[in-house]
């Protein structure tokens, strides 16, 4: 014992074992994780460990030889009851497809694909058959059966999941969208603090029953085991849990091991259980946060008040390039919001929900100060920054600035990361290429084109809706939200000029959610008469004509046409001598105008009108305008058969690129030619 005590206090031992785990995590994520699946089988049979219901959509997880993502779709409302009546931990059989899981179509996006992978999840079932096997369940899954069917009749359950299960779901979109702007929605998921709260109280309350303090630590930490089954072992509980049993470990056999190297012994084995948390935004944040609060705690002091304000502008420094990376914006007032939500959140809200689980009347004083959060949040201080894609070799340098600052408080360091920052916040500015990229929203257009400030953007994508029974129904989730990231992402932080080519849901109907979410200075809409959409965007944003900075021109053949699709706008981009058509929905009838009124000819990249529908990209104007390249917008295995074989045959000289094959289609051009790149899934 004496041996391992004294092995135990190389300080260095443990960041050398921290950087090899590391290293060999990115190891095993990279390497294949072989299915016990292979993607012909039809019968399946498993647990159900977790399940949603949206509208007609049945999701749920199915443990069998190995994890799979479920989805089925209902066909009656008796059918959704049935289903909804399920309790986690029954057996399944299921008969259906498995799919593989998509990479994102739109460069620096969610990737599904990934997200399923660090979960350990390799194919995606399309249910068509579900029965129930058996309706036996563990003993754990019963617990939380009855832990959710409680939870269920609260008021305040959303909160109350949140902070028992881990599970925000619940909380609405937009309210979590709030929490995110104003950078305090960390405080939300359950981490060190929650877990060092609700250990602090059963000892308390474990001492007031004088049980002596090693069997209340052991009775704690049975507990906190039990509690990560409770939030399906989330990343940031393991790392909480594992912290908390490791001190209490160094404390009984007095390894005398620094507090921050158990902090590394603890991300040490939970990567060695799962490389795929390396990933995972919940257990990065909880272990940046916990190292940088652990190794400056000297500087914590002071009035509470005065160490709240230390400990969120620690814990803002280190995690900021973790929000950068995620979410290309940070808001640099985050720090003043936090001195009020943490407070409330920490000391009121989460004590309330616990103590409402079990006293069920707190629900109406813990429903009250929830509204009075929400109500309150649109008022606090919102100064966002939008922050291009940063590469790793910007993060380890950054990283390097604030230790050396942190470790000297000399204001060179400051400096240096300020400019840092600046550097990487101006570098898409003084880009003087064109990027024009063809963006992949399924069955619909969004091209974004941009050159140093200036950025325009043709058209919105929207899904076209379709009558559903009320039942059926599900929540809207919006196309532009990958839009809105993938701009950030490239530095764009405002849009000069949406052209909306015409008004039909594919082309227009995300447009109002767009702005609401990015500063749009105009929006120029086609001649003809205007539909909902159309009407719906304010008039002081409407402009007849384009005056940005980038050479573009709108194409008018002078006739007001009885459809929406003739009626399309059509624009010629001229950069560095390379030529962009932009088509709309344009029919043949809209192409022979025209050809009369204007000289259009060898266009390097034509957009092609209606998604490859026969209406459009008649033989005459495909000879006269030669393009080198075709771009295709248009959704996989669409209803409508786009692009048609017609069109294909006459663009038979021309490369074909389609979103639904290529994904997201990006053209560089600048004095020295024309570079494509594609995002394939």
């Amino acid at each position: 014992m004496l041996r391992l005590k004294t092995i135990l206090q190389y300080n260095y031992l443990y960041l050398i074992l921290l950087i090899s785990v590391i290293i060999l995590s990115f190891i095993r994520i990279n390497l294949n994780q072989k299915s016990c699946f292979t993607i012909k089988e039809k019968e399946f049979v498993g647990i159900l460990t977790n399940k949603k219901i949206e509208g007609d959509l049945f999701s749920f997880e199915l443990q069998s030889k190995e994890k799979l993502k479920c989805t089925y779709y209902m066909k009656t409302i008796e059918e959704k009851e049935f289903l909804n009546s399920l309790e986690l931990g029954i057996t399944l059989s299921l008969n259906g497809n498995l799919s593989i899981p998509l990479n994102n179509t739109i460069p620096n996006t969610f990737n599904y694909k990934k997200y399923l992978k660090q979960n350990k999840i390799n194919y995606i079932l399309n249910v068509e058959k579900l029965e129930v096997l058996n309706n036996k369940t563990s003993i754990l899954y019963s617990i939380k059966n009855r832990i959710q069917k409680h939870i269920s009749n609260y008021k305040s359950k959303d909160y109350i999941n949140a902070f028992i299960t881990g599970d925000k779901s619940l909380i609405d979109e937009d309210i979590k969208k709030d929490y995110q702007q104003l950078g305090v929605s960390h405080i939300f998921a359950i981490s060190g603090m929650h877990i060092s709260l609700l250990s602090s109280i059963i000892l308390f309350v474990l001492k007031k029953l004088k049980v002596s303090e090693n069997h209340s630590y052991v009775i704690v930490i049975i507990f906190l085991c039990f509690y990560m089954s409770i939030t399906n072992y989330q990343a940031s509980v393991l790392r909480s849990v594992g912290l908390f049993i490791l001190l209490y470990f160094n404390k009984k056999y007095d390894f005398n091991i620094e507090v921050i190297n158990i902090l590394f012994l603890d991300i040490v084995v939970i990567l060695l259980i799962n490389p795929n948390f390396l990933s995972n935004i919940g257990f990065l944040y909880s272990s940046v946060v916990s190292f940088s609060l652990i190794k400056y705690s000297r500087l914590i002091k002071g009035n509470y008040l005065m160490k709240t304000l230390k400990v969120s502008l620690i814990a803002f420094a280190f995690s900021l390039p973790i929000t950068l990376i995620n979410n290309y914006e940070f808001n640099l007032l985050s720090v003043l919001n936090n001195l009020l939500i943490v407070p409330l959140v920490s000391l009121i809200l989460y004590p309330l929900s616990v103590l409402s689980f079990f006293i069920k009347p707190i629900d109406d004083i813990l429903l009250f100060i929830i509204n009075m959060l929400e109500s309150i949040t649109p008022y606090l201080l919102t100064l966002k920054i939008v922050v291009p894609k940063v590469s790793i070799v910007v993060v380890i340098i950054y990283y390097i600035f604030l230790y050396l600052f942190f470790e000297s408080y000399k204001k060179i360091f400051l400096t240096l990361i300020l400019a840092l920052l600046i550097i990487v916040k101006i570098q898409p500015v003084l880009d003087q290429n064109y990027y024009v990229y063809f963006l992949d929203v399924g069955q619909g257009d969004s091209i974004v084109i941009k050159k140093g400030s200036e950025c325009l953007l043709i058209d919105t994508g929207g899904k076209v809706g379709f009558q559903k029974e009320e039942w059926k129904k599900r929540k809207e989730y919006y196309y532009t939200d990958n839009t809105i990231m993938f701009l950030y992402s490239i530095g764009v932080s405002k849009i000069d000029t949406v052209i909306i080519t015409h008004g039909d849901a594919d082309h227009a109907k995300e447009i109002n959610h767009l702005l609401e979410n990015i500063k749009v200075q105009n929006v120029i809409i086609n001649k003809g008469e205007l539909n909902y959409l159309e009407k719906s965007i304010p008039k002081n944003l409407l402009t007849k004509t384009y005056k940005g900075k980038l050479n573009l021109t709108i194409l008018d053949t002078d006739v007001i046409y009885n459809n929406e699709n003739d009626n399309s706008i059509v624009c010629l981009l001229s950069a560095y001598n390379y030529k962009f058509l932009f088509m709309g929905d344009a029919s043949v009838k809209t192409e022979t105008d025209l050809l009369k009124k204007y000289n259009i000819s060898n266009v390097d990249v034509l957009k092609i009108g209606h998604h490859g529908s026969d209406t459009s990209s008649g033989k005459t104007f495909i000879d006269a305008t030669a393009p080198k390249y075709a771009v295709i917008s248009v959704g996989k295995n669409n209803r409508y058969g786009h692009p048609k074989k017609s069109v294909v045959d006459n663009l038979n000289k021309s490369k074909i690129y389609r979103t639904d094959i290529d994904g997201t289609i990006n053209f560089k051009i600048n004095n020295n030619g024309l570079l494509i790149k594609t995002y394939a899934n």
